[in-house]
């Protein structure tokens, strides 16, 4: 009988027998085998040695059933394994009689494997695993319920949260999303009413809901969740994601959990932190900035909401406050550094030098573009040295820099171009600009953006025949880009011409992004200029409310202005102002009517 030395105990890895850890050797397990290898022999100071349970006839078993898997023969590898793996009841034969049937696309074979493994080794959390995912490759989704239910009832009570959480992972590629959310909730049943359980259950019931796209279903359960538990962040990063999608009524849900939690948890913090950046995305800044500052004093070691909150700083011109906000991230992040903190340190950098470029002070900015050295990264360093000589009325000088930079990349083509592109945009040379899309637009025929990034620059250089004509052909090659029919509605709509087609495009880019508050603020202005006042007010409102923005306020004011409303209007062209006080809609809008809010 073979003896081998004690094998160490792996955190990743389960403790081996000694026959097995040979047997996997045999199999072509090297890093098992290279651990029992590289063992000393025995001596005074080591273990006593075990006696292997690798008896010769066993040994020959195993090692013919590899060999047939090897010699092309896995179906009779596999009933050899699988007999050894009965007769043993080890769980690393198992697994290997689930490989090699899989090895094989014999899907029926690994799920008669997977299910007697889970049979013979009770509890085994490994085989409730394997069971129910190929029975989700298999199609089999209604014989799923028992199984997750073994799973989650095997779960130690520790995990069992973040085991429900994976659900909708899990079941993310079936195809009957409706009977995969029937089957998730009847196995989910004991949990649902399980105070312990109950927030993260009823989370998963509404992720399985909103695969389906009931939205109403997924905000149900999601207040449930909550109201079961309003501390946990379950429901509420579920919240999060109805909210993106439009469900405003989730705000006040979403507040009270950060208001709730005094934990420091990663998820507890990434509730908080994307409510921040959800924030920023509707231009809330204020509301963002608060949020942010409350979770850098809750939380003064976690570096992602410095970051974030030195952006918005430089967003908002606080560029003192900004510096050190960045200089608290770049310390933090230098104490453990990892990937993305490399990354993050990347755009800290660029931060600092636009706050140094803002004031005026250029070799600051180039000293910070100086530390980058991520080669992802260097365009942007190059685009914000190209910003720099701009400023200092070298932009053909700012342009060969671009020009110059190396491709090392095929979509480094297009980033140069469009990176020239955005600089002649923020200087205001509108032809120029149009001139460097048309030379995009030619090396990338197919790209629609930058075809609507043309059309859009021919109306800022006062070509409208050049645009209408880059949008129709935009439209024709993607029937489907509301944008185009939006841009162009609107141009009709601002210029009072064609008012009847005007509409008829916006209505169409309306049907293509119901929920854009852009295209509803085009559709409220063309109601305007029909003589509907009333309908343009209510469409106006509506689209304020769901996105505070200089442009819709501009629009918003005017409608409030000439119904009679004035006091109204001021109020929400000031609040415009405070948004972004050189919006030139907005600034046009007050000039033309000679109000100073």
């Amino acid at each position: 009988m073979n003896c081998l030395p004690r094998l160490h105990a792996h955190s990743a890895i389960p403790r081996l027998s000694a026959w097995t850890a040979l047997t996997l050797a045999l199999m072509g397990a090297p890093a098992q085998a290279q651990d029992a290898a590289s063992l000393p022999t025995t001596t005074q100071e080591t273990a006593p040695v075990q006696n292997s349970a690798l008896t010769a006839p066993l040994f020959y078993q195993l090692l013919l059933g590899e060999l047939n898997v090897r010699g092309g023969e896995p179906g009779a590898g596999y009933s050899l394994i699988l007999d050894a793996a009965r007769r043993q009841r080890d769980p690393l034969l198992y697994r290997r009689a689930v490989e090699v049937a899989l090895q094989a696309r014999s899907g029926e074979a690994a799920l008669s494997a997977a299910r007697a493994w889970a049979q013979d080794i009770p509890g085994s959390l490994e085989a409730d695993r394997y069971v129910l995912q190929i029975l989700l490759a298999l199609n089999r989704i209604a014989e799923t319920a028992p199984v997750l239910r073994d799973l989650l009832r095997d779960t130690a009570e520790a995990d069992r949260n973040d085991t429900l959480n994976a659900i909708p992972q899990t079941y993310a590629r079936v195809m009957d999303k409706a009977l995969a959310a029937q089957v998730v909730r009847e196995a989910l049943a004991p949990s649902l009413t399980r105070p312990e359980h109950a927030a993260p259950a009823w989370t998963t019931i509404g992720r399985m809901e909103l695969a389906q796209g009931r939205l109403p279903q997924a905000q149900e359960a999601a207040l449930t969740g909550h109201a079961a538990d309003p501390t946990s962040p379950y429901p509420a990063l579920l919240a999060l994601e109805l909210l993106e999608r439009g469900a405003t009524e989730m705000e006040p849900m979403i507040r009270r959990q950060i208001q709730a939690s005094q934990k420091a948890s990663d998820m507890d913090t990434a509730v908080a932190l994307n409510y921040a950046r959800i924030l920023l995305d509707l231009q809330r800044l204020g509301e963002a900035r608060q949020q942010l500052e409350g979770l850098t004093a809750r939380q003064p070691q976690q570096p992602e909401p410095w970051l974030l909150l030195g952006s918005l700083q430089v967003q908002t011109n606080d560029l003192r406050e900004a510096a050190a906000s960045l200089g608290q991230y770049m310390a933090l992040v230098r104490q453990a550094p990892d990937e993305r903190g490399a990354r993050g340190l990347t755009q800290a950098y660029l931060l600092q030098a636009q706050i140094a470029e803002k004031q005026g002070d250029y070799a600051t900015a180039n000293a910070w573009l100086d530390r980058i050295e991520n080669a992802d990264e260097i365009m942007a360093a190059q685009m914000r040295r190209a910003s720099l000589l701009a400023r200092q009325g070298r932009l053909d000088q700012a342009r060969e820099l671009l020009r110059q930079q190396p491709e090392r990349r095929p979509e480094d083509a297009r980033l140069k171009l469009v990176a020239e592109a955005q600089l002649l945009r923020d200087f205001k040379q509108w032809a120029q600009a149009f001139e460097v899309y048309g030379e995009a637009v030619r090396r990338f025929p197919d790209d629609g953006e930058l075809l609507y990034d043309q059309a859009m620059m021919a109306e800022k250089a006062n070509r409208p025949v050049e645009m209408e004509a880059l949008l129709r052909r935009l439209m024709a090659a993607r029937p489907d880009h509301q944008h185009a029919y939006n841009a162009l509605g609107y141009y009709l709509a601002d210029r009072g011409e064609r008012l009847q087609e005007a509409k008829q495009l916006i209505e169409k880019a309306v049907s293509l992004a119901p929920d854009d508050a852009y295209i509803q603020d085009s559709l409220g202005w063309v109601e305007f200029r029909l003589g509907n006042t009333d309908k343009s007010l209510a469409i106006l409102r509506a689209a304020y409310a769901k996105r505070p923005d200089a442009e819709i306020a501009a629009h918003l004011g005017e409608v409030l202005w000439v119904s009679g409303q004035r006091d109204q209007a001021l109020k929400i062209w000031r609040e415009g102002l405070i948004l972004a006080a050189d919006n030139e809609t907005l600034v046009n809008t007050l000039k033309r009517l000679k109000v100073q809010p």
